[in-house]
């Protein structure tokens, strides 16, 4: 039986190109995007699977609407893609509680109020999957990345314990962690408006490289959406899945830092309990 996705971001990048992917395997797709002209494209090409739907993943109560609605008139939701999202740069000083808080309810409370939406009716069905669209920045972080890695460390810590909690109901869960791929985040990045001199050599690098955009980036999104799926239908998937060579390094060089950090400190970090 052919899935039922519902996909944020849609419009562009890796929502774009997991859309695609979903329709070339005879999927149908609500493709979600705040402004739905940017799908008026793939909706005439495909008009019998993917069908636009107006979506701000920051207005929880549109999200509860858009849920019942796409259940009523599809009778499932097979696959959640917590897709959409946007970058910011800046060091933590330099970044507002309002823009630290805007960021959030994009990269996690919107993405929590889809989760919420959609489990009971996968619940039900003891099936369905959620994938929840990361980033390498979501394993590791640099500077100026402060408020988008917050975010998405975020999103993996509470996406790890759904993952425990559904897994057993049999809703497949799978955080996507992207290195560089050439899509529109650094076009759709945002930069905190101070500039302090004393972060001109650190923050200032990173500022650079949001400046020079996306356009030479190796990753190929539509290659991505592949292994997106080829993960979501193998009996041994992961539950991370870096992607891009990148991504990869990221990810496994987060783990040997960690590992390394803490090696010198072992016997004294274990001998804290009370004397005996």
């Amino acid at each position: 039986m052919n899935k039922v996705w519902l996909v944020t971001g849609a419009n562009s990048g890796f929502g774009r190109a997991i859309t695609e992917a979903a329709v070339a395997a005879g999927d149908v797709v609500v493709a979600a995007a705040r402004r739905v002209g940017t799908l008026d494209d793939v909706v005439a090409a495909h008009p019998d699977q993917v069908e636009a739907l107006r979506l701000d993943v920051t207005d929880p109560a549109r999200i509860d609407e858009a849920v019942r609605d796409v259940v009523t008139r599809h009778g499932r939701i097979d696959v959640l893609v917590n897709n959409a999202g946007r970058g910011h740069v800046g060091a933590l000083e330099e970044t507002t509680d309002e823009e630290l808080r805007s960021l959030f309810d994009v990269h996690v409370f919107g993405p929590a109020a889809l989760v919420r939406a959609v489990l009971p009716h996968m619940r039900e069905r003891r099936s369905g999957a959620i994938v929840q669209m990361s980033s390498m920045g979501g394993r590791m972080s640099f500077a100026g990345f402060s408020a988008y890695s917050g975010t998405k460390f975020a999103l993996e810590g509470m996406t790890e314990a759904l993952a425990a909690e559904v897994g057993p109901l049999g809703i497949r869960t799978l955080i996507v962690e992207p290195g560089a791929f050439r899509t529109s985040l650094m076009s759709n990045t945002t930069a905190s408006g101070e500039e302090l001199p004393d972060y001109k050599d650190t923050v200032g690098a990173t500022r650079a490289m949001v400046a020079a955009g996306d356009g030479d980036t190796p990753g190929d999104p539509a290659r991505a959406a592949a292994v997106i799926i080829a993960a979501l239908d193998a009996e041994d998937a992961p539950l991370h899945l870096p992607l891009g060579a990148d991504g990869v390094e990221a990810f496994t060089g987060a783990l040997d830092r960690a590992r390394a950090e803490i090696a010198p400190w072992i016997s004294r970090a274990v001998d804290t309990a009370f004397a005996s």
